[in-house]
């Protein structure tokens, strides 16, 4: 994507086709001709600075509007076209989503009013053609209304100076409008979402870690509407520490992987450009009868004790997570209990526990009771597991991970397997005490890139499921759903697929 050089001379399907001069520039003319897949320019003159010819993919476009010169005795009609094409293709560096302006003038007649016209109906056809190129199911409108909700105090807190310099820009050139609400406290924002009516937006935007999606998550699940609610479009903008499903979604959007201010362009591009899609989401139940929904993770052990004990190196950034595993690796932990899971199916099976299964995944959004989400999967937890279900043998854990996204951090791609928000599958992960500190290691420094299912890592299993069991023997560790602590305790869950949904730009298969 981006400017490509080269390009043919004549393109077919030519949509409209005019000279316009660049500015600012020198005022050299040049050539413009849109198509429905792209913007050609063309230098007509001799300036051997300009590029002979280039294009800007449509697909990258948020915006274009036409205007008039502020010189009252400025004939020229203007317009100016926005893209963000991935860029950055040099040896070495991140390709991200990067900001291309352009700014033409029609000033082929003595008519002030009519170059106007021509400017305007170029701004209006680019437009079109742009919007063109987006799924035709996409259900938000061309100027969607935005509650953003936005927790100040995430990550390092620069969340609310990110937003004003990088993401109202953007929404701004895709003529989106908003409603920003920094949360003051916790469980502000769940509250918000469980009672407050929600038909005024078109999407909930969340800029935050991932602490704050969990709130929203459970906020609309507790909604007497809660069928409707959990539909409401969800889009995500990294502003904390983990900032995982930020990750994902870009990774699920065609980028390749980055970090801080480069996450955060790729993802406000998905927010203007991107269309609702299913997004998978686990119901936990405890022993103690208290129901979490989560989007991202379980964890117990390892991963979860360098969640919340690096909470103190919060001001590293993302960077408190490597030094936190260092950190406990050189005082490993065990922890003593039972693992079962429902192994996923991958081929058709007869059996009425099977046919349970497949209904689960196909039809999730079926909800028999519309007052409870049923669990269909499970059996009470003062009740052994079904009998086709695996129980691991060994019962001292390193570490249990359940992820149902591709990434567990911005820069932990953890399940590269997963390729969408809505599989309908978690990856278990989980390690026993025969696992070494060595193997751990190489497992999370080969987790950066996505590596690690290549490579032999003893002891480190890793098994496709669609429902678990964790009863702990002892209540001294700690447990974390999507990164946020809860107290150690026997817990059960499964998949509902396609539950909720979230806003991301679908690739082709």
């Amino acid at each position: 994507m981006g400017d490509t050089q080269d390009s043919s001379s004549i393109p077919s399907e030519v949509i409209l086709c005019d000279t316009f001069s660049l500015v600012p520039g020198t005022g050299s003319p040049l050539s413009l001709i849109l198509t429905h897949k792209e913007l050609l320019i063309q230098n007509l003159s001799l300036d051997a600075q300009l590029s002979p010819q280039y294009s800007l993919a449509l697909t990258d476009c948020i915006g274009c509007r036409s205007f008039r010169g502020k010189d009252p005795t400025d004939l020229g009609g203007y317009f100016t076209a926005v893209f963000y094409p991935l860029r950055g293709k040099a040896l070495g560096t991140t390709v991200y989503r990067q900001r291309v302006s352009r700014t033409f003038r029609a000033e082929g007649s003595r008519d002030k009013e009519q170059n106007f016209n021509v400017a305007q109906s170029w701004a209006k056809k680019i437009w079109e053609m742009a919007e063109e190129q987006e799924h035709p199911g996409n259900p938000l409108p061309s100027s969607c209304r935005f509650l953003v909700l936005l927790n100040p105090f995430a990550g390092t807190g620069k969340a609310s100076a990110l937003f004003q310099t990088h993401v109202i820009p953007m929404l701004t050139e895709a003529n989106a409008t908003f409603t920003l609400l920094e949360t003051e406290r916790p469980k502000q924002a769940y509250e918000l979402v469980r009672d407050e009516d929600l038909s005024g937006w078109d999407a909930i935007v969340v800029m935050s870690g991932d602490g704050l999606v969990f709130e929203v998550i459970n906020g609309l699940m507790e909604r007497p509407d809660w069928v409707c609610a959990i539909k409401k479009p969800i889009a995500v903008l990294p502003g904390g520490s983990g900032n995982a499903l930020a990750a994902s979604i870009s990774y699920y959007s065609g980028h390749k992987q980055a970090v801080g201010n480069k996450l955060l362009n790729n993802c406000t591009f998905i927010l203007c450009k991107g269309q609702p899609v299913p997004l998978d989401l686990v119901s936990f139940t405890t022993s103690s009868g208290r129901r979490i929904f989560s989007f991202l993770s379980f964890a117990w052990g390892l991963i979860s004790d360098v969640d919340i004990e690096s909470e103190r190196y919060r001001f590293m950034g993302s960077a408190r997570f490597s030094f936190g595993t260092f950190v406990r690796l050189t005082a490993l932990r065990t922890y003593r209990g039972r693992l079962s899971y429902q192994a996923a199916k991958t081929s058709v099976d007869t059996a009425p526990e099977s046919d349970s299964h497949r209904r689960t995944l196909n039809d999730s959004t079926d909800i028999v009771n519309p007052h409870v989400l049923e669990d269909s999967l499970l059996v009470p937890l003062n009740e052994p597991v079904p009998p086709h279900w695996t129980t691991v043998m060994e019962d001292q854990f390193v570490l249990v991970l359940l992820l149902y996204q591709s990434h567990l951090g911005a820069d932990l791609f953890t399940a590269p397997m997963v390729q969408s928000p809505g599989e309908g599958v978690m990856q278990l992960f989980y390690a026993t005490s025969r696992v070494s500190r060595a193997s751990l290691l190489k497992l999370f420094l080969a987790m950066e890139k996505g590596t690690h299912l290549h490579e032999s890592i003893p002891h480190i299993i890793n098994v496709p499921v669609t429902a678990f069991r964790v009863e702990p023997f002892e209540s001294n560790g700690i447990m974390t759903v999507d990164g946020e602590a809860i107290p150690c305790c026997s817990l059960q869950g499964q998949i509902h697929k396609g539950l909720g949904r979230i806003i991301s730009i679908p690739q082709p298969s």
